[in-house]
């Protein structure tokens, strides 16, 4: 059996559509080949409320690719509805989502029960601890600390064989201001900037999310230097990557990618199992 939905109609070509759908919106890249370092081809982005307009949007003109393969941690009922976008190509057998498993592509799953964790966050973990690998070459490899700043936020430690040996989950800014301001009176106020000392609610609000996502960071990347003897790299994704690393008060490499690079390190490695 061909692994993963390739096309037996489209057998001589190796293109991969890769998605990364989460609680917001849902993000797609179309490769040359489902293989780290493939040629983009394509790109975008559409929120969730959009996503029936794929078909007849953004994909209309898309290459059938030989190949599709996801993360998906938006729930059942959006899952078919992208799938129902996938009905112009007739993929055989149907599109895969990942779903974490023991161990996959060098990574080995600490979580107490696998397949409850997050898919995003397992791919997210694949690709930075492959993107380690390549950084590395030569030399040791080195424990990780994997950041995503989205709609929540999460912190997952990895150490230098590549066992995940656990995250932190926490809620995003969005979820913060909400929180605050449905609990508390008088606190409806725009966003403000980020401040050392702030003198307004605004500044005070968005400072103080901002300071307790990089806490969270530089806790963890305390745990894992002793817990592994060694400084890790850290890696940021996410939507919101780009507004947290400023603040950041441990050095963390912004990866946009990271997701989908996890989804072609996963892509490469079940064809080398099944050829």
């Amino acid at each position: 059996m061909l692994p993963y939905g390739i096309c037996i109609t489209n057998l001589f070509s190796l293109t991969v559509l890769a998605l990364d759908v989460g609680n917001t919106r849902l993000k797609w890249a179309f490769y040359d080949a489902p293989k780290p370092g493939a040629k983009l081809l394509g790109h975008g982005a559409v929120f969730l409320e959009n996503i029936d307009q794929l078909a007849d949007g953004d994909w209309r003109d898309l290459e059938e690719p030989a190949s599709m393969l996801g993360c998906i941690v938006a729930g059942e009922a959006i899952r078919r509805r992208v799938e129902e976008q996938l009905e112009i190509w007739n993929f055989s057998p149907s599109p895969s989502w990942v779903v974490p498993s023991i161990s996959e592509a060098g990574l080995t799953n600490g979580y107490d029960h696998p397949t409850r964790l997050g898919a995003d966050r397992w791919v997210a973990m694949i690709g930075a601890y492959a993107r380690m690998r390549q950084q590395v070459k030569d030399q040791p490899m080195r424990p990780l600390v994997v950041v995503m700043v989205g709609t929540a936020v999460t912190v997952e430690a990895i150490d230098a064989s590549g066992k995940f040996l656990g995250g932190l989950i926490l809620p995003g800014h969005g979820i913060m201001l909400r929180a605050l301001e449905s609990g508390t009176a008088g606190l409806r106020v725009p966003t403000g900037d980020v401040r050392e000392f702030p003198t307004n609610t605004s500044d005070a609000l968005t400072s103080g999310g901002t300071f307790a996502i990089a806490g969270a960071v530089e806790r963890m990347v305390q745990h894992v230097r002793t817990h592994c003897n060694a400084e890790p790299i850290c890696y940021m994704t996410g939507g919101a990557g780009w507004k947290m690393a400023p603040s950041m008060s441990v050095h963390c490499e912004l990866v946009e990618s990271l997701i989908f690079d996890g989804l072609l390190e996963i892509a490469d490695q079940r064809l080398k199992i099944h050829k």
